[in-house]
């Protein structure tokens, strides 16, 4: 029952939800949109997700045509996580809410025959909000000190981010 009620809740709130602002026209612009009428709306939940990847220009699983993909995934991100804080901001939101951005696979340092790289270890994380503090953190990767495989070493487990963002 309760969870009926919780879904019926959250069907409403997002099919009545309107704003002024405009969202890239994908998948994942719609998933956020759909998490800031949630946010701006009073569902008090603590954590919301949502997937950038498959449905767009095939994801972020660049084995080929890289540079390409990554400039448009990396746009789209942009363009979504801008619209999304102006959306917060709008509503008095913004300065409670942080995101962040993970893969749970990195990509490997050397380029391989197809434009692209292969499956790797280490990733880039991305955190967004008024608290975060600007800027790099941890230690930068080096591009030839890598492990037996060609891995990019890792300096930060994405894990233990997520469980400091939930603490």
């Amino acid at each position: 029952v309760n969870a009926n009620s919780a879904s019926a809740k959250l069907g409403e709130l997002a099919s009545k939800y309107k704003t002024p602002v405009v969202y890239p026209d994908t998948q994942f612009g719609t998933s956020v949109k759909t998490i800031a009428g949630m946010i701006n709306g009073g569902l008090s939940a603590r954590a919301y997700y949502a997937a950038q990847g498959i449905a767009t220009f095939g994801g972020f699983d660049t084995h080929a045509d890289q540079p390409r993909r990554l400039d448009l995934l990396l746009d789209e991100l942009s363009e979504t996580v801008a619209a999304f804080y102006q959306d917060l901001k709008r509503c008095g939101n913004s300065d409670r809410v942080l995101t962040f951005t993970y893969s749970e696979f990195g990509r490997r340092a050397t380029e391989n025959y197809s434009g692209g790289t292969d499956h790797g270890q280490a990733q880039p994380m991305f955190l967004f909000g008024s608290g975060v503090k600007a800027g790099v953190h941890g230690k930068q990767p080096s591009l030839t000190d890598l492990d037996e495989r060609g891995n990019l070493i890792m300096q930060v487990d994405f894990r233990d981010v997520y469980a400091g963002v939930l603490e």
